[in-house]
């Protein structure tokens, strides 16, 4: 620390005495004030201001020490040449790119795990969870087997179990397995064909989104009509329709195209199509089955809160088993579910930093090795944290209004 001030606080900045003094008056106020109310905002006061002090210090002492060292600040660095590599990326990039693109490179590359991750392990929890409570013994047992050898098992040591099963189990480049022409797996990944770039590919894609959004809004539709008049729409085979219909229609639209590239083994590595590297399989595989052990936990407990009348109900009235469990149980169950649920995606996004154990390029990889050539320590450590901080509450949000829009409405 650098004294800035002299006298009885010489050694200390202006503003920590500022807020040293200013909690000392709401300590004794506190102390000797006996209106409980006033008394409470002093006891708030108080925290606020050692919040500010120790927020001060560490501060200031941080830019002393970077000025010390004669460490730049500041996040121009951003749009310098990165000079290195990434394995794999979702948008283009090479090394000449900025550091600003690597990191774009890196978060996509969280995203990409963290995302499908939790629609896998969203699949395999629920129905693990629904499983465990089945009639049937054996599959019982089976489901409480998976559920308690996964938690017990630190997610690290998951992510190095994956890897070092394909990494050793699968055979080398040159004797990949095929078990369909022009897809191949081996050590060096998941290789696959793929569309040759045509503007019919490209509508058929927005085909396929505005499909699905097409049949989520029509089951909405038909389910407000089915509450106001009673009335059942074949709601399903719509929703088929339009995901499948829509796309192949901007398919045909497009021009129909049929070209694909697809991968053949030249040289030291496939080329043409593409691949799915066996980082991403590593990671994605050891975080959809670690999690969903834990949301099969919440799917159970869920169940289970709900009210055995209503199941019984159910079967009065002849419904199947299947009707009972997706129409009565599941809608009730949720309310309990989504809840610790969202607490494991959000875990299930934040484990995905442990990627870089393996090699996987995600945003805590690629952030370290910016800092490496950089020396942007707190800028670079600024950034995954406020990325983390971003992309969990947003998952939070999205989570609290769907968890509000399946409510019960009282009348």
């Amino acid at each position: 620390m650098l004294p800035l001030t002299t006298g009885y606080f010489a050694g200390y900045q202006p503003m920590q005495v500022l807020f040293g003094l200013f909690a000392a008056a709401a300590l004794t106020g506190a102390i000797l004030i006996k209106d409980r109310n006033l008394k409470g905002m002093l006891w708030e006061a108080l925290a606020v201001s050692l919040i500010l002090m120790l927020g001060t210090y560490l501060a200031h002492n941080t830019i002393v020490n970077l000025a010390n060292r004669k460490i730049a600040t500041g996040f121009d660095f951003l749009d310098r040449e990165a000079r290195f590599e990434i394995s794999e990326s979702l948008i283009p990039y090479s090394a000449a790119s900025t550091y600003g693109r690597a990191m774009l490179v890196g978060f996509l590359n969280t995203l990409k795990v963290s995302i499908l991750g939790i629609i896998l392990a969203t699949i395999l929890g629920v129905g693990i969870g629904i499983l465990s409570l089945t009639r049937n013994w054996l599959v019982r047992q089976l489901a409480g087997g998976y559920v308690h050898f996964l938690r017990n098992i630190p997610v690290l040591l998951h992510i190095f179990l994956w890897y070092t099963a394909i990494t050793n189990l699968l055979p080398p480049l040159r004797q990949a397995l095929s078990p369909v022409p022009g897809i191949y797996l081996s050590q060096r990944g998941f290789f696959y064909p793929v569309p040759e770039p045509a503007t019919g590919w490209t509508a058929a894609l927005y085909g396929l989104i505005a499909g699905v959004v097409l049949a989520v809004a029509a089951t909405r539709v038909a389910r407000l009509r089915q509450d106001r008049t009673g009335e059942i729409l074949p709601t399903g085979l719509v929703a088929i329709l339009l995901v499948i219909g829509v796309p192949l229609i901007a398919w045909l639209v497009g021009g129909a195209p049929t070209a694909f590239s697809v991968p053949a083994l030249k040289g030291f590595n496939f080329e043409g199509g593409t691949s799915i590297s066996p980082e991403f399989f590593a990671v994605f595989g050891a975080l959809s089955v670690y999690t969903s052990a834990y949301i099969a936990e919440n799917t159970r407990a869920g169940i289970l809160a709900v009210s055995r009348g209503q199941i019984e109900a159910g079967r009065t009235l002849g419904l199947s088993e299947g009707v009972i469990l997706r129409q009565i149980i599941l809608p009730q169950a949720l309310r309990v579910i989504l809840p610790p649920t969202t607490n494991q995606y959000l875990n299930l996004t934040k484990n995905s930093s442990l990627s870089v154990a393996v090699g996987y390029p995600d945003l805590v990889s690629i952030s370290n090795t910016t800092l490496n050539q950089t020396g942007q320590a707190v800028e670079c450590i600024s950034i995954i944290m406020l990325v983390y901080l971003a992309t969990s509450l947003a998952t939070s949000a999205l989570m609290n209004w769907y968890n509000r829009s399946i409510k019960v409405v009282e009348r």
